[in-house]
């Protein structure tokens, strides 16, 4: 660590002095690729910082929106957006011809997985391609997008160096995971520690030089490839936990013992012990994928990830155990669930925001469709889903009137919005399922509840 230690303070290349001197000085301009949950808060904690940043992405509409100062990310102030627009210090484009004029470059693209759950690349790829059609000596590229291990070394750097350039003395390479967490207040961009690891001891100084002007603290490491795993073991760690208390959920419906109060008295201990809750799966673009990113990466090691590839397997389970538990219930009202009209309360992955990436609803809504009941949803925050192989055509929020309500024959609770009345609900609704705990506390129900 001590070589990190003085990373800092590292007598660097004419171009590498040439971008510190900027960095100072906070005349360096940026070029943010992709301005979705983690850009865009990039880019408005950059102008914060008194940096002038553009933003590139291939979506017109988030354009129009960003230079209209128009917030689409609740975790970004529309009003702050407005001001730095207005200001000129940010703004947006769909022209990567810009990258050429930019001396910091910072990469926040999609890395989803394709069908069979290998990484899909296609847009860090294709970024590190429009990089290197417009590299120049003194740019710093840091890549921000969650990926495979490797991934900046093995993808991004041969095709800069390409160019004739050398990494650490022309330009400079480094992965700074996002450590984003949608919807949390108290925990935003500006507050929240930065890992970075650079390809060469320079291209690590100057981004913390970066970093340091807009975060809380730079944690520096060795490598971008440590600082890549060090991200997949972050999100990792999160849902082999979860899978761990889906399981106790699994083995608590068996035992007819009330999950939620085992967890909670075991909360109650002073140490070892983080607390977890169950639910109907894991959703999001990092709790959901990165394990599998980590699994396909131990794979070219012959070597299995054993822990990981099981908790990934009880998690994809809890959506089918939600339909099955339903089905059961139902069955004691004396209903089948074929031809049954089902409310889902809740579509997004979590609580508080509109983000339905790979959120567990989307499966539950499909497996009850392939049994046939007509599934309808509300969520005060998704307005609409788009048909994506999910389910059967184009489904709309329906308000979450006493006459929806007492037509379903049942309400599955699916993500546990704050400003959602679940004490309406449950004096209406004839049969509530509960995979997220919302009902803690209602009293005076005359639904029958019933709990994960």
């Amino acid at each position: 660590m001590a070589e990190l230690e003085r990373a800092f303070n590292l007598k660097l290349s004419p171009a590498g002095e040439a971008l510190k001197e900027k960095l100072l000085a906070k005349s360096a301009a940026v070029a943010i690729i992709g301005s979705g949950y983690v850009g865009l808060p990039l880019a408005v904690a950059l102008a914060s910082a008194g940096l002038a940043v553009h933003c590139i992405d291939t979506n017109p509409e988030r354009v129009h929106l960003i230079n209209a100062g128009q917030s689409y990310i609740p975790d970004v102030a529309g009003s702050e957006l407005a001001r730095f627009v207005q200001s000129g210090m940010l703004q947006a484009t769909n022209d990567f011809a810009g990258l050429g004029e930019a001396d910091l470059i910072l990469v926040c693209v999609p890395t989803p997985l394709t069908q069979t759950k290998d990484p899909d690349t296609t847009a860090i790829t294709a970024a590190a391609e429009q990089i290197a059609a417009h590299l120049r000596p003194g740019q710093l590229i840091a890549v921000e997008s969650t990926t495979y291990p490797g991934t900046v070394q093995e993808l991004f750097l041969p095709r800069l160096t390409a160019s004739g350039l050398q990494v650490g003395t022309d330009f400079f390479l480094c992965h700074s995971p996002e450590r984003v967490d949608p919807g949390n207040t108290l925990v935003t961009t500006r507050t929240t520690n930065k890992v970075v690891g650079g390809c060469t001891p320079a291209c690590l100084a100057l981004a913390e030089h970066l970093y340091a002007q807009i975060v809380a603290e730079v944690v520096p490491v060795s490598s971008p490839t440590v600082a890549e795993l060090t991200k997949l073991f972050e999100n990792t760690y999160r849902a082999v936990n979860i899978a761990l208390v889906n399981e106790l959920a699994l083995l608590c419906e068996r035992m007819e013992l009330d999950v939620w109060e085992v967890v909670a008295a075991a909360s109650t201990k002073g140490f070892g012990i983080q607390t977890f809750w169950p639910g109907p799966g894991v959703g999001g673009h990092c709790i959901a994928l990165d394990p599998h990113y980590l699994a396909w990466k131990a794979r070219e090691y012959d070597f299995a990830v054993r822990f990981v590839e099981l908790a990934s397997t009880i998690n994809q389970t809890m959506p089918a155990f939600v339909k099955e538990k339903l089905v059961r219930v139902l069955g004691e009202a004396g209903k089948p669930l074929r031809g049954a009209e089902i409310l889902i309360v809740g579509v997004a992955y979590k609580r508080d925001i509109p983000d339905v990436r790979e959120s567990p609803a989307l499966k539950v809504i499909q497996l009850l469709q392939k049994e046939g009941a007509r599934v309808l949803y509300h969520d005060p925050y998704v307005p609409a889903l788009q048909p994506q192989g999910w389910f059967k055509g184009q489904l709309e929020s329906v308000a979450l009137t006493a006459e929806r309500l007492q037509a379903s024959d049942a309400v599955v609770i699916t993500t546990d919005h704050a400003i959602v009345d679940y004490d309406a609900i449950c004096r209406v609704a004839p049969i509530v399922l509960d995979t997220r705990n919302a009902t803690k506390g209602v009293v005076g129900a005359c639904a029958k509840i019933v709990k994960l």
